[in-house]
């Protein structure tokens, strides 16, 4: 019914002691008894969960594919010799993107250390699934007159 550790995945069906499973599993709604019905139940519910996994996968897939096209600009305050006066770390780059209409968190951008220049960078966002995307920041100088 549930991940168990050491003993197994939810709707898997496994051997354990009777003793573990009378007295532990089953009386706290862990496991149930491999039934005939029991395990047509495991199987739909096996088959359901992993219709919505690939539909998880796949919507994470095409937001990856829309936001890999993404540019995003960064204006900052720049000193006489254009020296950054603020570094831009992954929660910049992670509310600017929300700017744009992506929902991203500051721990989804990959960044080895904050950007303190200017130029082109590219950065990499990470996903559930193991699946990573890279957007390209253009840190600019602030403009004279600009907020």
């Amino acid at each position: 019914m549930q991940d168990i550790e050491k003993i197994g995945k939810k709707y898997e069906i496994k051997e354990v002691a009777d003793g573990h499973a009378r007295n532990f599993l089953i009386p706290q709604n862990l496991a149930k008894p491999a039934t005939e019905t029991a395990l047509k139940w495991a199987e739909i519910q096996r088959e359901i969960e992993e219709k919505k996994a690939e539909e998880a996968l796949k919507h994470v897939q095409d937001y990856a594919a829309k936001l890999s096209r993404t540019e995003v600009a960064i204006s900052v305050k720049v000193g006489d010799k254009q020296e950054l006066f603020e570094s831009i770390s992954a929660q910049k780059i992670a509310d600017k993107l929300k700017e744009l209409g992506f929902e991203i968190k500051k721990s989804q951008v990959v960044l080895a250390e904050p950007i303190k220049e200017l130029g082109e960078f590219p950065v990499k966002i990470s996903f559930e699934h193991g699946l990573e995307t890279e957007i390209t920041v253009i840190v600019a100088a602030e403009e004279e007159g600009e907020n």
